[in-house]
């Protein structure tokens, strides 16, 4: 894993030393970084990475001219390796490392910082088995939506397989895209009454 564009391009990123991971590879991360490209993301911008690993998505944020990124993990060990990854690209005055449950309390606001225009979800594959509207992933978007800022963009990784819903309350879908067994789908927020 590296980071494969910015200020610290090629930097490698230390992994996590657990099987049960699923590092993003650097196709699908610059295809990824493709999409948000054309909607003048991350430059300038707030970011959330949710289920953040090791930082590999909040990192290329960074890189990439991202204001401030929100770093969320569970596991203390997998944090350790990210904090570790922070200082080696010198990045600790621009983000924020928290070890919750982003199920509960989903992208907490920085003061400064205020709401998020991104947001990078990538939990455990079983957690979006089930998308519907009543679902984990359902009360997470319910969350977000005062989190965000208006025309904010949150990125969900899952399975191929599985398909989300094509709207959560305000967020709507506006792409998805797959890479063998693994898929994101892209939502923006919109007015309701759009």
């Amino acid at each position: 894993m590296r980071i494969i564009a910015g200020a610290k391009r090629g930097m490698k990123l230390l992994g996590p030393g657990t099987k049960s991971s699923r590092p993003i590879t650097d196709m699908v991360k610059e295809s990824l970084f493709d999409v948000l490209y054309n909607y003048d993301l991350p430059k300038d911008k707030v970011v959330a990475d949710l289920f953040c690993g090791v930082g590999s998505l909040g990192l290329e944020a960074l890189s990439r001219g991202a204001d401030f990124v929100t770093f969320i993990e569970r596991n203390s060990k997998t944090i350790e390796t990210l904090r570790k990854n922070i200082a080696k690209a010198g990045l600790f005055e621009k983000s924020k490392v928290m070890k919750a449950n982003v199920f509960k309390i989903g992208a907490p606001l920085h003061p400064d910082y205020g709401r998020y225009d991104l947001i990078f979800i990538d939990p455990p594959y079983a957690e979006t088995d089930k998308g519907q509207r009543e679902s984990a992933i359902g009360n997470l978007m319910d969350i977000l939506l005062q989190q965000t800022s208006p025309e904010s963009i949150v990125v969900i990784r899952t399975r191929g397989s599985r398909n989300l819903l094509p709207r959560y309350g305000e967020f709507e879908e506006f792409q998805r895209r797959q890479w063998g067994t693994m898929a994101v789908t892209f939502y923006r927020k919109i007015s309701n009454d759009e």
